[in-house]
C-alpha cells in the first residue's frame, strides 16, 4: 500500500530591494537636472526680481531649500522601498520631489513682488513669501485628510487630463521656447534624450543618457561661444557657503500680516493637494500605488519646515514619475537627487553652475517629462474618455495664455485694463474669457474633466453633482475668480447650475441608463 506524501510548496522568495540600479543612474541625471533648472530659476528670481542680496539667497534661501529636499527625498525613498517590500516587487519607482514650478513664479510675482513694489523693502517681501509658504504647507496637511476621498470620487481622465494640462503648458512650453532660442544647442540634446528614453538603443559603455545629453549640450554651447568665461570667474568669487539656520522671526513677521496673502494661499494650497493627488494617480497608472495621505502630509511638512528655515518656495511631489520609471529609476535615484542638490545648495555653487551650463542644454529634460505626461493622460484611460482628458487640459492652457498676455503687457508698461477689453477683442484676444477660465485652473480641470467623463458614461446625475460643486466653488471664488470672497463670480456659478439642470433633465429620458464600461482592450479593438 502506498502512502501519499504532500510536499510543502517552497516559500515564495522576497524580491530584493536594491539601493541602486543602473536605471537609477539614468533617472538621477534626469531628475537631478530637472531640480537643478528649477533651483537656478528661483535663485535668479529672488536676486533679479525681488532684489534680495545674493548673499542672503545663496546663504539662507538655498540651504533652507536643501534641508527640505534632503528630508523629502529621503522620505520618498523610504516609501518606495516599503511599497516594494510589501508588494514583493523590485520595479517600484520613488516619487520625484523638488521645488514646485508654478509656485516659484506665483510666490515671486503674485506674493513677494507687490510687497516689494509697495514698500521698496526686499526683506518685507521675503517675509511675506515665508508666511505664504507656511500657509500653503498647513492647507496641504489639512488636505491630506480629504484628498483621498476626492481621489476616490474623481475619474482618472479628469486627474490625468489636468496633469497633462500642467505638463503641456507650464512644464513643456517654456523649455521648448528656451531651446528654440538656441536650437543648435537644444535640438541635439533633445535627440539624445528622446532616443535614449523612448527607445531601447543604448549608448556605448553604459553612459547615462542624461549625462551624455548635458555634456554634449554644454560642449556645443561653449565651443559655439554661447557662454562667457568671465561670468564663471565672477560666479566663483560670489560663492557663499550656507549653513541652514532658523528664520522663525522672519516667518512670524510675515504671519503678522497674513490676511492679504490668504486670497492666493487658500486656492494655491488646494491646488497643491489636488496636483499631488493627480501625481499619485499618475504613479498608480504606471504601476506604483502610493498612499495619498502619506504624500500630502510630507508635502505640507516640507513647506512648513522650509519656511521656518527661510525658503519661500514650497517643495512638492513632482510631475513625471512615469518618465523616471521608464528611464529605469527605482528607489535610489530620488535620494541621490535630493542629497546632491541639497549639498550644492549648502555649498552655494548654483551661481557657478548657472555660469557653466547653457540653459538650452538642460531644459530638454523638462520637455521630455511634459511629452510623457501628456501622452500618459490618453494612454491610461479608455478611448471613450479622451474627450474628457482634452476638457481637463483647457483651463491650464487658458491660465498659461492669460499669464503670457499679462507679462507682455506689463513689460510694455501697461495692463489689460488700460488697453481695454474692446481693443483686445478687436485684436482677436478673448482676454476676459481666458482669465476667467484659467483662474483656479487645476480645480477647474478636475471639475470639467469629471463632468465630461460622467456625460460620456451617460451618468447624467453624477455630472449634475459635479457641476453643482463647480457652482459652489465659483461662488466663493476658489475657481474662476481672482480672490476668495462671497459671490465672487455669480455668473459663472449660475452657468454651472444651469449645466446641472440640463443634465438632470437628460437623466429623466429613456436612454439615460448607466451603461457598464467595456474593457479597455475591447475599446481599442473597436468592439
Amino acid at each position: 500500500m502506498s502512502t501519499d506524501v504532500t510536499t510543502p510548496a517552497p516559500a515564495e522568495k522576497t524580491a530584493a530591494v536594491a539601493w541602486w540600479t543602473r536605471g537609477d543612474l539614468n533617472a538621477f541625471f534626469g531628475l537631478g537636472f530637472n531640480i537643478l533648472v528649477n533651483v537656478l530659476t528661483l535663485t535668479g528670481l529672488m536676486i533679479a526680481v525681488i532684489k534680495v542680496p545674493a548673499g542672503d539667497v545663496l546663504g539662507t534661501v538655498l540651504p533652507a531649500l536643501g534641508v527640505a529636499l534632503i528630508l523629502g527625498n529621503l522620505y520618498y525613498t523610504f516609501l518606495a522601498r516599503r511599497l516594494a517590500k510589501r508588494e514583493n516587487r523590485s520595479d517600484v519607482t520613488a516619487l520625484p520631489y523638488g521645488p514646485s514650478v508654478p509656485h516659484m513664479f506665483i510666490v515671486v510675482f503674485v506674493v513677494m513682488l507687490p510687497v516689494y513694489l509697495n514698500t521698496d523693502d526686499a526683506m518685507r517681501a521675503w517675509e511675506a513669501g515665508l508666511a505664504w509658504a507656511f500657509m500653503i504647507g498647513v492647507i496641504v496637511m489639512i488636505g491630506a485628510f480629504v484628498g483621498p476621498h476626492i481621489r476616490r470620487l474623481t475619474p482618472r481622465a479628469a486627474m490625468l487630463g489636468t496633469l497633462a494640462g500642467i505638463s503641456i503648458t507650464f512644464i513643456s512650453m517654456r523649455p521648448a521656447a528656451q531651446m528654440w532660442e538656441a536650437a543648435w544647442i537644444g535640438l541635439p540634446v533633445l535627440a539624445i534624450i528622446l532616443i535614449g528614453f523612448f527607445t531601447d538603443v543604448k549608448l556605448p559603455f553604459g553612459i547615462p543618457v542624461g549625462l551624455a545629453a548635458l555634456l554634449v549640450g554644454t560642449a556645443i554651447g561653449w565651443i559655439g561661444g554661447f557662454m562667457s568665461a568671465p561670468d564663471v570667474g565672477q560666479a566663483v568669487s560670489d560663492i557663499a557657503i550656507g549653513v541652514p539656520d532658523l528664520r522663525v522671526d522672519m516667518l512670524f513677521a510675515g504671519l503678522s500680516n497674513l490676511a492679504p496673502l490668504l486670497g492666493t494661499a487658500i486656492p494655491l494650497g488646494v491646488y497643491n493637494f489636488t496636483e499631488a493627488m493627480s501625481n499619485v494617480e499618475s504613479a498608480a497608472a504606471a504601476g506604483d500605488n502610493y498612499n495619498l495621505r502619506s504624500v500630502l502630509l510630507a508635502d505640507g511638512a516640507g513647506a512648513v519646515v522650509g519656511s521656518a528655515f527661510g525658503s519661500p518656495f514650497p517643495p512638492a511631489v513632482y510631475i513625471g514619475h512615469p518618465g523616471w520609471k521608464d528611464a529605469g529609476g527605482r528607489a535610489g535615484y530620488s535620494l541621490a537627487s535630493g542629497v546632491v542638490i541639497g549639498i550644492l545648495c549648502f555649498l552655494g555653487l548654483f551661481g557657478v553652475l548657472d555660469a557653466l551650463l547653457p540653459v538650452p542644454a538642460i531644459v530638454p529634460i523638462l520637455l521630455y517629462i511634459g511629452l510623457l505626461i501628456g501622452a500618459q493622460a490618453f494612454q491610461a484611460v479608455p478611448r471613450l474618455h479622451a474627450i474628457a482628458v482634452v476638457a481637463a487640459i483647457l483651463p491650464n492652457l487658458a491660465q498659461w495664455a492669460s499669464g503670457l498676455i499679462d507679462n507682455a503687457l506689463n513689460a510694455a508698461g501697461t495692463s489689460a485694463a488700460q488697453v481695454g477689453m474692446d481693443a483686445l477683442g478687436n485684436a482677436g484676444v478673448v482676454y476676459e474669457g481666458l482669465q476667467t477660465l484659467g483662474e483656479g485652473a487645476v480645480l477647474v480641470g478636475l471639475i470639467l474633466g469629471t463632468m465630461v467623463t460622467f456625460i460620456l458614461e451617460k451618468k447624467f446625475r453624477y455630472a449634475a453633482i459635479a457641476s453643482a460643486v463647480g457652482a459652489v466653488l465659483s461662488f466663493i471664488g476658489l475657481i474662476h475668480a481672482p480672490e476668495v470672497s462671497w459671490a465672487a463670480n455669480p455668473q459663472v456659478a449660475l452657468g454651472y447650475a444651469l449645466f446641472g439642470v440640463v443634465c438632470q433633465l437628460y437623466s429623466l429620458l429613456p436612454g439615460a441608463k448607466e451603461p457598464v464600461l467595456v474593457d479597455e482592450a475591447d475599446i481599442v479593438a473597436g468592439h
